[in-house]
């Protein structure tokens, strides 16, 4: 594909995509407030108890086999054929291992209500394996648009499946439905975007390649998947259901909205940073303009977040979760160093450095469970700090890690994330100001007028500071791309 073509598809891609993630987080805020009024705390504590340790499995599922299909240079009808049944199998096997073993994980919380939850829960291992490659599929081929619509439909119909079901019940089976609903929903519109049928597993097909990525992939992630669960693990361990629930809803308030955002990037930038390997002018270009657009759009909200903790959760949760705002306000400075520092993991996957990704990140987990087990001697809110402190120390180390490894334009990283950083930490201070002065007003207006305020003050540095109006022009000629449409 020629470069003005590929520019054009990347650009249809991320307008497309980011459209979709608009939507889904839309859905997830909806979601959070709508079913934060219905059910209590304590059943999403106990739904949290489950996930965290069901979340490992869903690493295992996947087995880093969707990442192989999408950034793998060729791939043939029956390598796909060969990762869906690999995928598939898995899923039913952890399906069958967490059912059989919910007694167990029961027995960890000393709460039978879990053995219904995850037994009912093991079911989306095989829904979610079935549908890997059909999502792998579609990538591949930069068929966003069908990607994009799968993954609308699938939590739209979950919450209306849950709301109507926390309205009868008023139980955490609401929450067990949503998922089942949304694992359902997904695979089925994965296959019907997909529009191909797996045929019947293959020997003598060429694997190795694929399985050695995945491999590899799963080791990081599992590392990352357990410092990233140390906080649920330990809330739930130490404090219980109560805290917990409060916890989780802080945490899904903003940091699986954030993942939503993110994760979007990524879909676009692999295929794309693949096949730039051979430019590595264009390379380098493509990941600082990368930065930037995050950091310029999703730290600048994670600083207003910060700024107005106590009135968003009053907005989004009502008044009887107030004990979530510090919590809320202490996620989204963690939300901003992971932010800063995602690029990199663009670099690792698309250039295949999977091994090296896998020794960053232990290093990395280990840095936070540290810092979340000596949090936790605070409570709720200590466990926070320490998920906060965490990804600041990292953040530098991941630069520094990467380009001992590979070629990435890291100074202009560095700098381009300390300009983030500086306007953002001023604008989240001048509009806590006004939040704060305007304490007995509205939570609405609290949010709006420190949100002009913020806005004021990145419209004062891009007219002060050249490097920071460069640094906006940049992004916002990317913006103008994507809604183009590459046209």
């Amino acid at each position: 594909m020629s470069t003005a073509g590929l520019g054009r598809r990347a650009a249809r891609g991320a307008a497309v995509t980011l459209t979709g993630q608009a939507i889904r987080i839309a859905v997830q805020v909806l979601s959070v407030t709508v079913l934060a009024r219905l059910l209590s705390p304590q059943d999403y504590g106990l739904l949290a108890m489950v996930a965290v340790i069901v979340g490992v499995g869903e690493i295992f599922r996947d087995f880093g086999l969707s990442s192989a299909a999408v950034q793998a240079k060729e791939l043939s009808t029956a390598q796909r054929n060969n990762l869906f049944w690999i995928n598939t199998g898995i899923g039913l096997v952890l399906a069958t291992l967490v059912a059989g073993g919910a007694g167990l994980i029961a027995a960890v919380y000393s709460r039978s209500e879990l053995v219904g939850i995850a037994r009912a829960l093991a079911v989306t291992f095989l829904l979610n394996g079935m549908a890997t490659q059909y999502r792998a599929s579609l990538l591949r081929g930069m068929k966003f648009a069908r990607v994009a619509v799968a993954e609308v439909a699938a939590p739209t119909v979950a919450l209306a499946v849950a709301t109507a079901w926390a309205l009868t019940t008023g139980s955490y089976w609401a929450l067990v439905a949503q998922n089942l609903t949304q694992s359902t929903v997904l695979l089925v519109g994965m296959v019907i975007g997909g529009r191909w049928l797996p045929g019947r597993p293959r020997r003598g097909v060429p694997m190795r390649a694929l399985l050695s990525f995945g491999w590899r992939l799963v080791g990081t992630q599992l590392v990352g998947y357990a410092s990233n669960n140390t906080d649920t693990l330990v809330i739930g361990l130490r404090f219980g259901a109560g805290p917990l629930g409060l916890y989780n809803r802080g945490f899904q308030l903003l940091m699986r909205p954030l993942s939503q955002l993110r994760a979007p990037t990524t879909t676009v930038a692999l295929p794309v940073l693949s096949r730039l390997h051979a430019e590595p002018e264009r390379y380098a270009d493509f990941v600082r303009r990368g930065q930037l657009a995050l950091g310029y759009t999703l730290v600048a909200a994670l600083a207003l977040v910060a700024a107005t903790a106590d009135p968003v959760t009053a907005v989004f949760l009502g008044g009887t979760w107030s004990a979530v705002a510090p919590v809320l306000r202490l996620l989204a400075i963690a939300g901003i160093f992971q932010t800063l520092s995602y690029v990199g993991y663009w670099v690792y996957l698309s250039r295949d450095l999977t091994t090296d990704l896998f020794r960053y990140t232990l290093v990395s987990a280990a840095i936070k469970i540290t810092c979340v087990l000596v949090g936790s001697l605070g409570g709720i809110v200590g466990v926070a700090a320490g998920y906060a402190v965490a990804p600041a120390l990292a953040w530098p180390l991941s630069l520094w890690w990467l380009n001992r490894r590979t070629s990435i334009p890291a100074r202009d990283l560095a700098t381009g994330a300390l300009r983030i950083l500086a306007v953002a930490g001023a604008a989240a201070l001048s509009a806590a100001a006004v939040s704060a002065e305007l304490v007995s007003s509205p939570a609405l207006a609290r949010i709006a007028a420190a949100g002009a305020v913020g806005m004021a003050v990145y419209g004062l540095a891009a007219l002060a500071v050249p490097a920071v109006r460069r640094d906006l022009a940049g992004v916002a000629e990317a913006i103008r791309m994507a809604r183009s449409r590459g046209r």
